[in-house]
């Protein structure tokens, strides 16, 4: 059995913690959907925000809802463009991660964590993961099969829940290494 999965681009952006889209944007603010996205409740904003590192800047879009914790999402080039450390990590996993500063139309804040490079990743539903014999954590090889730049990513983590979507995310570098015309399909090897 072939094991296809949708393979989406997650480019850079931002989550807010309710304390900081306070903050950023004014008391009780809340974000506006744009456009609903692959994984069940998450959405992109049209709010965007400045995101300030030690060379310069970039603009960024909020993804929401709020979450507990504030997490910049940049590619590696993005990161180093601006002069910010983006480890690669799990997303929410920000501990001793990058600092920077965020800009809204309200206010700014500097985060001391919290600025990662996405580490690539395919969701699935607790039967996604039965069908293709794949367990949460569980590191997977995929191959993107595009026209002129195929490749077979390694170190791929499969985050099983049936919180998700099935949907591989990964980052306009990755894309771009393989281009990705936007979306495409890809084949989970193991």
């Amino acid at each position: 059995m072939k094991k296809e999965v949708l393979v989406e681009i997650s480019a850079r952006h931002v989550h807010l913690s309710r304390e900081h889209l306070d903050i950023l944007f004014g008391k009780g603010y809340e974000l506006t959907n744009k456009k609903n996205l692959s994984q069940p409740g998450q959405f992109a904003c049209e709010e965007k925000v400045t995101v300030v590192g030690s060379k310069s800047s970039l603009k960024a879009s909020i993804l929401g809802p709020v979450r507990s914790k504030t997490q910049v999402e940049l590619s590696l080039t993005d990161a180093r463009s601006i002069g910010v450390t983006a480890p690669i990590r799990e997303s929410g996993d920000i501990k001793g991660s990058g600092a920077c500063k965020i800009i809204g139309p309200q206010g700014e804040i500097e985060i001391t964590e919290g600025v990662i490079a996405a580490k690539r990743h395919v969701h699935m539903t607790v039967a996604d993961g039965e069908k293709y014999g794949i367990k949460d954590k569980q590191i997977l090889t995929v191959k993107i099969p595009t026209a002129d730049r195929s490749l077979i990513f390694g170190d791929v983590v499969a985050r099983v829940s049936d919180k998700y979507a099935l949907a591989m995310h990964i980052d306009t570098d990755e894309a771009n290494a393989a281009l990705v015309p936007g979306s495409c399909i890809g084949e989970i090897l193991d």
